[in-house]
C-alpha cells in the first residue's frame, strides 16, 4: 500500500461518545451531558477495512554529538527512516524538551549522580519528519526538563510543527487528548502517558484539573485518567493506540507495575499499546483483545552502548492486528541513527526479540504478513467525522476560567455549557476546539459547526479566552474563535452578549472589527477592504454575506455584526 503522502492530522476532542447522539442523565432526569458524532457511518463493516501498517520506535533525542543534527537541512534519523516511510503511519517518542532556555526544572527526587536534561531546537520535529514519522510523544521523563518557560516553549512549536505532538498540553484536557486520523477508512486515535519513575515533585510531570500547562501521566492516580482518555477515543474512533514511557531502565524483562497499566488500558479499550522507557527492547505480543510491547529500545542516541533496537510494524485491519514484524536493527558504539540488519545477522535478531516474550504476560502475535489483505472497495482518504460535545462546567474548565468571577459576572456557571467540536484548520487538518456558551445556545452552535466542518471552512484555532487572560484584543490577535468571555460593550457600561454565553467571534484576522478608523486586530488590515458583498469570491476564512458561515448562524436565528455601521464582521449574537 503507497503511503500517503500527507495524512489528514491533528489532534482533537477525547470524548465519551458513541457514533451515534448519546445522552447522560442524572437521578433527576436532567441531561447533563450530550456528546454527539456526526457525519454519515462508514460503508463497510470494520473487519473489512483495508489493512493499514503502523510502525513504531523508541527513543529520540539530539544530545552530544548530535547536537547540531536538527540544524543539517537534510538530516534523517539515518537508514531506518526507509522502514518509518513505508508504514501508513509512523511514530517514535522525543526524550526532550524543544526550547533553547538554559534554565533546567529540579530533580530532586532522582539519584543526584544519575539526573540528566534534555533540550533540542524546533528543527528537530523537521528531521523526525523527513524520516517518515507523523505521530510524536512527548510524555516521558524529559518532556519538562527545562520548566514551563520549556514546555510553554514546546507547546507553541508544537502547534505549527509537520507532525502531530501528544502527551503534553496547555492543560490536563490538551495533554490527554488524542491525536486523530484517518486512513483508508480507518479512524485511528493516539494517546500517550508517561509511567517512569517521577523525578521531580513539580505538578508539570502530572497534568491535572487546574494544574496549567504539563505532560500526561499514567502513573499512580493519573493511570485513571489516561484510562479515562482511552476509553472516551475508543468510544469515537475504530483503532485506540496508547504509547507509554515505562518499565525500570536496563531490564530486558516487562515489570508487575507494567502488566498492571496494560490491563487497565486493555479494558478501558486499547487495541495497540507500546512504549519505550528501558533503553532495550523488551517482549511483544497479544494480551488478550489487546498488541502490547513492552519496549521498543532506544532509537535515535547519542551513544550506541545498548546496540540492539528495531522498528515494531504491525499490520491491522479495522482494529485488529493481523501482523506484526519486527524489523531489527543495530546502533554503532557511537550511536546514532541505527542500521536495518540483513540476512542471517537479521534472523537471529528476530530470534532474539521473540525470546523477549517469555519474560512477559504475553501471548505470541500472529507473525508478519507476506501481502496484506486488501478489501476490493477503495475508500477515498478523508477526515474523520466530526465530533462534538456539550457539558457541564467541570472542576477542570471551572479552574481555567480565571477571567469568570461569579459573584460579578451576569450569569452563573451553572447557566453555561462546555463545548467542545471538531474544526478544519487552515492546514487543511483535524483539530479540535473548545468554547464556552450559554446552555441554551450550545446545541445550535454545534450544529453550525457541523455544517463548517462538512463544507471544510478553515479555522485557525479555537480555546477558552482565558487563555488570553480574558483580554479581547489578545484573543483576536492570536486569530482565535471565541465564544463566552465576562466583559463589557468597549465604551460602555453595558454587558456585551459575549457576557452572556450567547456570541462567537470567528477569525477575526480574516474578518475584523472596524471601529472609530481602527481596525482590531492591527494584523486584521490587509483584510479590511476583502469582498464580502452576495457573489463575492470566497477567501479561506473569510465571512461573506452569502457565504456559508452567515447562511448558518442565519439559520439558528443569530444576527451578523458584519451589517453593523462599525461593522464587525467576526461577530455572531444572539439577544
Amino acid at each position: 500500500m503507497p503511503r500517503r503522502s500527507r495524512l489528514a492530522i491533528a489532534a482533537t476532542c477525547a470524548l465519551a461518545a458513541s457514533l451515534t447522539a448519546a445522552a447522560l442523565t442524572d437521578v433527576g432526569g436532567d441531561v447533563v451531558e450530550q456528546v454527539t458524532a456526526l457525519g454519515e457511518s462508514p460503508a463497510m463493516p470494520i473487519s473489512n477495512r483495508p489493512a493499514i501498517t503502523l510502525a513504531f520506535g523508541g527513543d529520540v533525542h539530539f544530545a552530544g554529538r548530535l547536537d547540531g543534527v536538527p540544524e543539517q537541512s537534510d538530516s534523517t534519523l539515518g537508514p531506518i527512516s526507509d522502514v518509518l516511510r513505508s508504514a501508513d503511519l509512523a511514530m517514535v517518542n522525543l526524550e526532550s524538551a524543544i526550547t533553547d532556555r538554559d534554565r533546567t526544572t529540579r530533580k530532586e527526587l532522582e539519584d543526584q549522580d544519575n539526573r540528566y536534561w534534555f533540550k533540542t531546537g524546533p528543527e528537530a520535529l523537521d528531521v523526525i519528519d523527513r524520516s517518515g514519522v507523523d505521530v510524536v510523544s512527548m510524555a516521558n521523563n524529559h518532556g519538562a526538563d527545562y520548566g514551563l518557560a520549556g514546555l510553554r516553549d514546546s507547546l507553541q512549536v508544537a502547534e505549527e510543527a509537520p507532525v502531530g505532538v501528544v502527551g503534553i498540553g496547555r492543560d490536563d484536557r490538551d495533554a490527554y487528548a488524542p491525536f486523530r486520523t484517518s486512513i483508508d477508512g480507518t479512524d485511528i486515535s493516539i494517546l500517550a502517558g508517561d509511567a517512569s519513575p517521577r523525578e521531580s515533585a513539580s505538578e508539570i510531570w502530572s497534568a491535572r484539573a487546574g494544574s496549567g500547562p504539563g505532560i500526561a501521566s499514567a502513573r499512580n492516580e493519573h493511570a485513571a485518567m489516561l484510562a479515562t482518555a482511552v476509553r472516551q477515543a475508543q468510544a469515537v474512533d475504530d483503532l485506540v493506540v496508547v504509547y507509554l514511557h515505562w518499565g525500570d531502565e536496563g531490564d530486558a524483562c516487562s515489570t508487575e507495575p507494567q502488566h498492571d497499566l496494560a490491563e487497565l488500558l486493555t479494558e478501558a479499550g486499547a487495541d495497540i499499546i507500546v512504549g519505550s522507557h528501558a533503553h532495550t527492547p523488551l517482549g511483544a505480543g497479544t494480551n488478550g483483545a489487546a498488541y502490547v510491547s513492552y519496549g521498543l529500545g532506544n532509537f535515535y542516541w547519542y551513544h550506541g552502548r545498548e546496540s540492539e533496537t528495531g522498528v515494531l510494524k504491525l499490520t491491522v485491519q479495522g482494529n485488529q492486528v493481523v501482523g506484526d514484524e519486527w524489523v531489527p536493527a543495530r546502533f554503532r558504539p557511537t550511536g546514532g541513527g541505527p542500521r536495518p540488519l540483513r540476512g542471517d545477522a537479521a534472523e537471529e535478531a528476530v530470534d532474539q526479540w521473540e525470546e523477549l516474550r517469555d519474560c512477559t504476560d504475553l501471548d505470541a502475535g500472529p507473525g508478519p504478513v507476506e501481502q496484506a489483505p486488501v478489501s476490493p472497495v477503495e475508500q477515498a482518504a478523508d477526515l474523520p467525522d466530526f465530533v462534538s460535545s456539550v457539558r457541564r462546567i467541570d472542576e477542570s474548565v471551572r479552574a481555567s476560567m480565571t477571567s469568570h468571577d461569579e459573584g460579578v459576572c451576569p450569569v452563573s456557571l451553572a447557566d453555561l455549557r462546555h463545548v467542545q467540536v471538531s474544526y478544519v484548520g487552515f492546514d487543511g487538518a483535524l483539530h479540535r476546539g473548545e468554547l464556552v456558551l450559554a446552555a441554551e445556545v450550545a446545541d445550535d452552535v454545534v450544529s453550525v459547526f457541523s455544517t463548517l466542518y462538512e463544507q471544510r471552512f478553515p479555522i485557525e484555532r479555537m480555546r477558552l479566552v482565558d487563555e488570553y487572560g480574558g483580554d479581547d484584543d489578545r484573543s483576536m490577535a492570536a486569530n482565535n474563535t471565541s465564544g463566552y468571555n465576562c466583559r463589557l460593550v468597549a465604551g460602555t457600561d453595558r454587558y456585551s452578549n459575549h457576557a452572556y454565553g450567547r456570541a462567537v467571534d470567528l477569525n477575526p484576522v480574516q474578518n475584523p472589527y472596524v471601529v472609530g478608523g481602527d481596525v482590531r486586530p492591527p494584523a486584521a488590515e490587509d483584510f479590511v477592504d476583502v469582498a464580502r458583498e452576495p457573489g463575492a469570491e470566497p477567501r479561506p476564512g473569510v465571512i461573506t454575506a452569502d457565504g456559508i458561515v452567515r447562511s448558518e448562524f442565519d439559520r439558528i436565528g443569530w444576527a451578523w455584526g458584519g451589517l453593523f455601521t462599525e461593522p464587525d464582521y467576526q461577530h455572531f449574537a444572539r439577544d
